[in-house]
């Protein structure tokens, strides 16, 4: 199991530190998201301030861009790394898209795959030759001029990993895709009952199997010193788990539990805009299911008990203001165990 870290600071421009320190702490991976600030401009100064550590966007959302941007973003990533890049997509739900950011939204699951083809099919005419002719039902690349052909670096195309909650993306992912991402809204149940059997359907349309497949999570993980300490984590990430529950295309992580009328009171509240009132709505069942909770050396240990047999690689999740000595702990637990 590969240990990765997200980005822990909120700036572009404290990336450089922060990247420098998950290389020397050790850490597989270093990933960067698209929540106020672009991802690969953030993967494009830890570039410059690592050597060793693989960088990758958890998520960049394909449906703010064309596959040809996104190409062309990754391909850069790629040649300035070294070849590190692992290009992490997701969709993001459909509000955002439509209202964010003013792009369409259809079919949000044969649209990535198409998506996914579309980028190998750009990415292999830079790197080959090939003329590019992908025509699709949601995109059509059929140009490229020398003048805009970038020039090759010898590092291939990067690893695509696709980001999903929902059996039709997960499928998607496990088709055409280098790896799947789970989503921080799951729990063991759920990946094993849902997202594994929905994979290897996937794997099974592509003529393969899971071998060599990556499956990477980011479990929540509330951990303290004191009682004080732990109950503060945990109201930090019952929040998160609310804000989750509250949409309702991830509903059905909630249905597997027999939570479904949860989803229905958290949508409600969070369309009135009272956030505060909803992590209180969540017992400590629906906490232990979604998030692993304890002391670091425990909380680690059971990281590595839930899911050491079913992802590949995993950054840990704390959706509050942990103390860095305090998750130090939990990783350095996760590695120990996972030995």
């Amino acid at each position: 199991m590969r240990l990765d870290r997200g980005a822990a600071l909120d700036s572009p421009a404290d990336i450089r530190g922060d990247a420098a320190a998950a290389e020397q702490e050790g850490f597989d991976g270093f990933w960067t998201s698209e929540v106020k600030h672009d991802p690969f401009v953030g993967l494009a100064v830890a570039a410059t301030a690592t050597e060793r550590v693989q960088l990758g966007t958890a998520i960049a959302l394909a449906y703010a861009r064309n596959p040809m941007t996104t190409a062309v973003a990754a391909n850069d990533l790629q040649a300035l790394s070294g070849g590190r890049l692992l290009l992490g997509l997701g969709t993001q739900v459909k509000a955002h898209i439509t209202r964010r950011f003013s792009m369409p939204w259809s079919h949000p699951a044969p649209r990535m795959r198409e998506y996914v083809l579309a980028l190998r099919a750009i990415w292999d005419t830079w790197h080959t030759g090939v003329p590019l002719d992908f025509r699709g039902e949601f995109y059509s690349h059929t140009l490229m001029t020398p003048m805009f052909e970038p020039p090759r670096h010898g590092f291939g195309a990067p690893p695509v990993l696709l980001a999903g909650v929902g059996e039709a993306m997960t499928e998607v992912a496990g088709e055409v895709a280098d790896g799947f991402l789970t989503h921080g809204f799951t729990t063991e149940r759920y990946l094993r009952e849902v997202s594994l059997p929905a994979l290897a359907r996937g794997r099974q349309k592509a003529g393969a199997t899971l071998d060599g497949f990556t499956v990477k999570g980011s479990p929540m993980v509330a951990t303290g010193r004191t009682a004080e300490e732990l109950g503060t984590a945990k109201a930090g990430v019952r929040a998160q788990i609310a804000f989750y529950g509250s949409t309702p295309a991830y509903r059905t992580v909630l249905e597997l539990h027999g939570w479904g009328e949860l989803g229905d009171r958290l949508h409600a509240l969070s369309r009135e805009g009272q956030w505060a009132e909803m992590g209180p709505l969540l017992d400590d069942e629906v906490l232990d299911a979604f998030a692993v909770v304890g002391p670091p050396e425990e909380a680690g240990a059971e990281v590595v008990r839930r899911y050491g047999d079913v992802l590949d690689r995993l950054t840990l999740y704390t959706p509050y203001a942990a103390d860095p000595e305090l998750t130090a702990r939990v990783a350095a637990s996760v590695r120990e165990s996972a030995a």
